[in-house]
């Protein structure tokens, strides 16, 4: 079977929810069926593992609630305003995993500011979903929690705040290459690729472009178990 038995269908089409309550409405309803139940009411099959399908799950969520903006650079639910992620979580119930926030723009020459980042616009209201992810459930059988919206206090913005312009400071310096996930607090910027030769243009600390590694900022998993309810 290919991987392409495993895309969702663009056939089936699911409206937006209108309003943040009707999106509630559908977590409430989806809370509690195994990903299996929530394919099948897609005609979607389900992959053995994750190991060739990254994003595979929060893909249909996403199909399944109403998302619906696609590859705009825009929150998941445009008329919302609001930003879904999933939230996989280990067999004691704790976040297994940093959580893929943006890419990193590895570029930027300094004029960014906090208050316009893409970062900070995603994060501005988010649907967390939880969903099962130990290894011992096949994914077929792995159940999906109770979601919730969150928007950050301002001392949770605070953090972020923090950890995103120093790193945003080491990347104007040109120091891209030697950033590492030890570095921020709560936030973190890993690769993002499939392997490491996929590479992307950033600037040196000569101020020359240079070809490196694409990152993104993730979440440390410290940071989204203080979010869980």
């Amino acid at each position: 079977m290919t991987e392409d038995n495993f895309r969702l269908p663009q056939k089936v089409f699911i409206e937006p929810p209108k309003t943040e309550a009707e999106l509630l409405k559908r977590c409430q309803l989806m809370a509690g069926k195994t990903l299996a139940q929530i394919a099948t009411e897609l005609a979607v099959i389900v992959p053995e593992d994750l190991s060739r399908h990254k994003g595979w799950v929060g893909n249909l969520l996403e199909k399944h609630l109403g998302a619906d903006a696609g590859n705009k650079a825009e929150p998941d639910f445009v008329g919302l305003g609001i930003e879904m992620k999933t939230l996989p979580l280990n067999a004691q119930g704790r976040p297994k995993e940093s959580t893929y926030v943006c890419t990193v723009s590895m570029n930027q020459t300094g004029m960014l500011s906090w208050q316009d980042s893409w970062f900070k616009r995603k994060l501005s209201r988010v649907l967390w979903v939880p969903v099962e992810a130990d290894n011992t459930i096949p994914l077929a059988e792995r159940y999906v929690g109770n979601a919730w919206i969150w928007q950050p206090t301002a001392e949770q913005e605070f953090m972020l705040k923090n950890d995103w312009e120093e790193l945003m400071d080491r990347i104007v310096l040109g120091e891209q290459a030697e950033i590492t996930a030890k570095e921020g607090q709560y936030l973190q910027i890993r690769p993002k690729a499939a392997n490491s030769r996929i590479l992307a243009k950033g600037i040196s600390d000569s101020g020359t472009m240079e070809l490196i590694n694409p990152k993104g900022f993730y979440l440390r998993t410290s940071f989204t178990l203080q979010l869980m309810p």
